[in-house]
């Protein structure tokens, strides 16, 4: 069977945890959801291709062309419930010139299985992971179609949206093979703090034990690949794709300290010249551990801060101190390792004070990047758990359904307004990033000129960026912005466009 699958691009919408001008150089990532999908279709003797058109920047009708010329037999697309609508009329336009069934999968068909499915250009629907199902689902799409005993597909019958109860069987990463990146173009990916080429991204783990109020995988099963695949993986994209440089997105990857030293091993004894990001907690790294990561080229860590206040850090559920937090950052920055830190403006009990000495505190720790998001409440999240119950509706499922535009949710735990919020967001980014020490350090470090005109770019587009509005009937919000200058539009359009970042 000849499977595409499409990466659609997304525009900005209002109810993202980021700022838009952030979400615009945050960078470009493989879309290891498909790819992953693409492996499982391809161990089971299917012909895939992926059409990543959000990295490529291609309309709906230059992939349209591509998808004639390769003839499927049916569409994949992935669903994040945050872009939902805008996913939905890529289904719509593809599925009315190609004609073929459409699949999709991913976080938002699990949250919301029957709702994803609804619009009739969508076919079915795959809840939580595929690697069992998907399989079973080609065979029987190509045999007698009985797709009542596929675990976790949601499918049409007469009519009738059916839901097949997923397997109760624990997830087992291992059994994963490696994401199919030789279907991706790996040298058009890249991220802001990125210094080498080809750069990729890599998930080790699935889960996260940890209770944080605000985060989408509180408390789920830790289920970690094992460090002979990871490593295996590793040596796939260093010697087979040319990938110079990981940005490891486990959720915390240091919370195995001995799978994560059999890694670093693992990389020095094979001499892979490799630079390597991830993202932990500050009470899962000790001294002896950095020391290691950094030999086998880590060079930087992003660690989740949120707050500088104590009390707004116990609200949260984060379990930290800001001793911690202190600890762990000058441990990095004495091993070599640059340290980056996630803040979020609009926590439970955020008053203009409490982002005061927020910034206060990240400027006392000396970090290499910040980044400040607006505490939202995502779907599945503890947080937003209570605030549908408070405002007794269900915010996800109505964008899901087209029934709300996309809005900004009600933060009831700050009396801070949406306006405060984003105005003290942007504010923080200036003031973090304004220094003239900061700057001074910044420049020097700067390697290549594509680097450093990406960082300008982003750092003018900050200060100058001013967001309105525009709304068409029917459709998503769309935010414009009429204050950066036209020169710096087309540098970033260059930079876009040539890669070598």
């Amino acid at each position: 069977m000849r499977i595409a699958l499409i990466f659609n691009p997304f525009s900005y919408v209002s109810h993202e945890e980021n700022l838009r001008v952030v979400q615009k150089f945050f960078g470009l990532f493989p879309p290891l959801s498909l790819a992953w999908v693409a492996s499982i279709a391809e161990k089971h003797g299917h012909q895939v291709i992926i059409i990543d058109a959000h990295a490529l920047g291609l309309t709906k009708q230059e992939t349209a062309k591509i998808l004639k010329e390769f003839n499927p037999d049916i569409l994949g697309f992935t669903i994040n419930t945050y872009v939902y609508q805008e996913t939905l009329s890529w289904v719509k336009f593809i599925k009315n010139v190609i004609q073929k069934p459409v699949i999709i999968g991913g976080v938002g068909v699990t949250l919301y299985p029957k709702e994803s499915v609804m619009p009739k250009e969508i076919d079915f629907g795959f809840v939580k992971h595929v690697h069992e199902s998907l399989p079973k689902f080609l065979n029987e799409f190509e045999g007698m179609k009985r797709f009542s005993d596929i675990p976790g597909l949601v499918y049409k019958d007469n009519g009738e949206i059916k839901l097949v109860p997923s397997s109760d069987s624990s997830f087992n990463f291992n059994e994963l093979p490696n994401p199919a990146r030789h279907l991706l173009q790996n040298e058009i990916y890249a991220s802001f703090p990125t210094k080498r080429k080809n750069f990729t991204a890599m998930i080790t783990s699935m889960g996260c034990p940890h209770r944080c109020i605000f985060c989408t995988v509180t408390r789920t099963p830790y289920s970690p690949r094992c460090s002979e695949l990871v490593l295996k993986e590793i040596e796939e994209c260093y010697y087979k794709h040319g990938i110079r440089e990981i940005d490891f997105f486990d959720y915390e990857l240091t919370i195995d300290r001995k799978r994560v030293i059999e890694i670093c091993d693992g990389i020095i004894e094979k001499g892979m010249d490799l630079h390597w990001a991830c993202r932990t907690r500050v009470d899962a790294v000790d001294s002896e551990l950095l020391k290691k990561m950094k030999k086998s080229g880590c060079d930087r860590i992003y660690y989740g801060i949120e707050s500088g206040v104590q009390e707004i850090l116990d609200a949260i559920h984060k379990d930290i101190t800001l001793e911690q937090v202190r600890e762990a950052i000058a441990l990095t920055k004495k091993t070599g390792i640059q340290p980056l830190g996630f803040f979020m403006i609009g926590n439970p009990g955020e008053t203009k004070e409490t982002i005061k000495k927020t910034l206060q505190f990240a400027n006392s720790l000396n970090l290499n990047y910040i980044q400040f998001g607006r505490f939202n409440a995502k779907p599945a999240t503890v947080i937003y758990a209570d605030l549908m119950r408070s405002l007794n509706m269900d915010y996800w499922r109505d964008y899901m359904l087209g029934i709300t535009e996309p809005r900004p949710l009600p933060r009831p735990w700050t009396k801070l307004t949406q306006e405060e919020i984003d105005k003290f967001t942007k504010a923080a980014y200036i003031k973090f990033h304004s220094r003239p020490l900061f700057l001074l350090k910044s420049v020097l470090e700067i390697k290549t000129l594509p680097e450093l005109i990406r960082k300008i770019l982003a750092f003018f587009e900050m200060l100058l960026y001013k967001d309105k509005v525009s709304r068409k009937p029917g459709s998503f919000t769309v935010y414009k912005d009429y204050r950066v200058s036209r020169i710096f539009k087309i540098w970033y359009k260059f930079i876009i466009r040539n890669r070598s970042i």
